[in-house]
């Protein structure tokens, strides 16, 4: 993946569409010290490198009835390409995977699953994660608490 290399207008760019992307090119040039076109211009060229991937609502999801938040370790019996891949293909169709990570370590992977209850999670295991073929072992971790939850980058 190429690294875009940034300079500090393009970082104050970011950190302030981070925060807050719903503001408007007049507003956002105002707060990072560029006149309006060269600030558009700027945010344009960021979208188009793929830098800035998309813009999206950021939704509490308690409120949504997703009260629990559960980490797993997940492991693979085999090292295989093919067990990945089927691994991997059946978490993006889980709308409750919300992340998913290839990890070193004792586990192949952790997933971040949300969920209205434990109940919910139980009946997501049987569903989904005990009908993997190549899963070993897999260690659920209940979130009790969100310590600090960010979604913005330190650029």
């Amino acid at each position: 993946m190429e690294q875009i290399k940034l300079d500090a207008a393009s970082s104050r760019i970011l950190r302030e569409l981070q925060r807050d992307s719903r503001q408007t090119v007049q507003e956002l040039s105002a707060k990072v010290g560029l006149s309006v076109s060269p600030c558009w211009r700027r945010v344009k060229e960021l979208e188009a490198s793929g830098v800035v991937r998309r813009y999206t609502a950021l939704v509490e999801r308690e409120k949504v009835g997703l009260s629990a938040c559960i980490l797993a370790q997940v492991s693979l019996l085999r090292q295989t390409e093919g067990a990945a891949e089927q691994f991997e293909s059946a978490m993006h169709a889980c709308a409750e995977v919300i992340e998913c990570y290839s990890v070193t370590g004792d586990a192949d992977y952790v997933i971040k699953v949300v969920l209205p209850d434990v109940k919910a999670y139980d009946a997501f295991l049987h569903r989904v994660m005990f009908k993997i073929k190549d899963i070993g072992t897999l260690r659920s971790m209940v979130v009790l608490r969100e310590v600090k939850y960010e979604t913005a980058l330190p650029v």
